[in-house]
């Protein structure tokens, strides 16, 4: 009779302490299981989605940032470019023949009448003779026009203005008035400057003087 309520017990005690674990113990233990755990590392995925918008704003950065690379192939596009010297051998008493021929090629080639200056270093050339004899002031009234083809004696071209092509007939003249045509005409010319007469004599103004 002894041993048979100590081997209910036994039974109840290996019993009581799940039902006490059970009952007691559950309630902590199922409070961090159920739910804000699990909910937590979801949390830290939502960040996540707001990562990719940092890239976003690091590709507007970099296109900020390509901008201004066009920007400075700009710059050297405004560098001035010095005219291109064309020699046309010829003798003094030729000269102006061989700039009146070039005249016309440039006319022919589309160049506008405008657009040429025709300078000469010794006897004037017809035209300038025939419009000074109406005075200087209609003859520098042409010039102010720009509508047609001007010629100069090297005297006065420091007064002409700039045109896209000046044409030099070394038609005479001292050496001093060459020396001092060609640069001139060298610094009037925009695009083109050619220049008519004794290769020599020219290349030893445009070398030491341009």
């Amino acid at each position: 009779m002894p041993l048979i309520p100590e081997e209910p017990q036994i039974h109840e005690s290996a019993q009581g302490p799940r039902a006490t674990s059970a009952s007691g113990r559950t309630a902590p233990t199922p409070r961090p299981v159920p739910g804000p755990r699990p909910v937590a590392p979801p949390r830290p995925g939502r960040p996540g989605p707001l990562r990719p918008t940092a890239p976003a704003q690091r590709t507007s950065r970099d296109v900020t940032a390509a901008k201004p690379g066009p920007s400075a192939p700009a710059a050297p596009a405004a560098v001035p470019a010095s005219p291109q010297i064309q020699l046309i051998p010829a003798s003094p008493e030729g000269a102006l023949d061989a700039a009146e021929e070039a005249v016309d090629l440039l006319l022919d080639s589309g160049r506008t009448p405008g657009d040429v200056l025709v300078i000469t270093t010794g006897e004037q050339h017809p035209w300038a003779a025939h419009e000074l004899s109406f005075g200087e002031a209609s003859y520098w009234a042409q010039h102010d026009a720009g509508d047609d083809v001007f010629y100069a004696d090297a005297a006065v071209a420091s007064r002409a203005a700039a045109r896209p092509v000046v044409v030099v007939a070394v038609n005479g003249g001292d050496a001093s008035t060459a020396a001092t045509a060609l640069p001139l005409a060298h610094g009037r010319a925009g695009a083109l400057l050619i220049v008519c007469g004794d290769p020599q004599q020219i290349n030893s103004v445009l070398g030491a003087g341009v």
